[in-house]
């Protein structure tokens, strides 16, 4: 007999909406398959050295901007966290400082995840060309699924709202 194929999820918080949509389906997928799940929130200390270093930022206020992100940050793990005891569901979380990208994928490697979820947009059929912007998040997004060891999972669930409410 083969083991499940989800054991172990990760899932990535940013404080949107579609984070909070990829939250919401991850203790969906945990309650229905009995999977541990993790909730990882990253502050880009990588985004605030790059300020810094090209004068946009003063030492004291790049400081401060890191711990209103520290700060936002726990608020939104702590949001995930409401939402999985709505549900009965364990969540572990944990705030890192770092590239997002990279941290997502060590936080994943490190609890072993056979899964990542992430929050994506919903693009309209015409956006499917070359002509795709790009902003931070989705490249964030790119570079997770080119680079993970496991298995990816972008959610773009419409109803995920309706659902969690009845689910």
């Amino acid at each position: 007999m083969i083991k499940p194929l989800i054991q172990k999820v990760v899932v990535a918080i940013n404080g949107s909406e579609q984070s909070l949509h990829a939250a919401m389906y991850a203790i969906l997928m945990a309650k229905q398959y009995k999977c541990s799940l993790k909730a990882v929130y990253v502050v880009d200390t990588a985004a605030l050295k790059f300020l810094s270093m090209s004068k946009f930022f003063l030492k004291n206020e790049s400081q401060k901007y890191e711990e209103n992100l520290v700060h936002d940050g726990t608020k939104y793990l702590e949001q995930v966290v409401g939402l999985a005891k709505l549900k009965g569901v364990k969540i572990e979380t944990e705030l890192r400082k770092g590239n997002p990208w990279s941290e997502i994928l060590h936080a994943a490697d490190e609890f072993g995840a056979d899964l990542i979820l992430l929050g994506g947009r919903e693009h309209p059929a015409s956006s499917v060309s070359s002509e795709v912007v790009r902003d931070r998040a989705s490249s964030t997004n790119m570079d997770i699924v080119g680079s993970a060891r496991c298995n990816v999972l972008i959610v773009r669930q419409n109803d995920i709202e309706k659902l969690f409410k009845i689910g």
